[in-house]
């Protein structure tokens, strides 16, 4: 596990309270929802200075939690994340801009062995940041074999990273 430095007036990441939420469409109909914890890496932010401000922090992909014991068994497997060669889903940022609504970062996204760059616009409040974007799954090699009727391609990610 990576430790915790984050450089944000001093304040650090609250582990506990900090979770990766998602939400795929199963079967057309029915919406499944679960969460990523274990939120750890280094991040720098400054709004007055955003040509210095950074992200790199991962998730455990082995914490997820739909609160369906059989499912996050499956998801854990080979057809979906494959947590035991890839543990972690990670995000490096390239560049960080302010936007209208708050903040932009334009970086790599890294699951299942896969890097994409992406862009996720987020909010800062002084205590939290607050992002969210959506993914195809099947840029990441998520459930490659699994059709699309039984599994959404769009993945809605949604990012809640308290500070202490």
């Amino acid at each position: 596990m990576i430790f915790i430095n984050l450089a944000v007036s001093g304040q650090s990441i609250d582990t506990d309270r900090s979770v990766v939420s998602f939400k795929i469409k199963n079967m057309k109909f029915r919406t499944v929802t679960g969460t990523f914890s274990g939120m750890n890496g280094v991040v720098n932010f400054d709004k007055a200075k955003l040509e210095n401000a950074s992200f790199d922090v991962c998730v455990l992909a082995t914490s997820i939690n739909t609160q369906n014991e059989k499912m996050d068994d499956h998801l854990k497997t080979e057809d979906f994340f494959d947590v035991e060669q890839y543990p972690n889903i990670c995000f490096q940022s390239k560049k960080i801009e302010q936007s209208k609504d708050g903040f932009t970062t334009t970086g790599i996204l890294e699951m299942h062995g896969v890097k994409k760059q992406v862009d996720i616009p987020f909010s800062f409040n002084g205590t939290s940041f607050e992002g969210a974007l959506k993914i195809n799954r099947l840029d990441f090699n998520l459930g490659e074999g699994t059709g699309e009727f039984l599994v959404s391609n769009e993945l809605e990610l949604t990012i809640h990273c308290i500070l202490h």
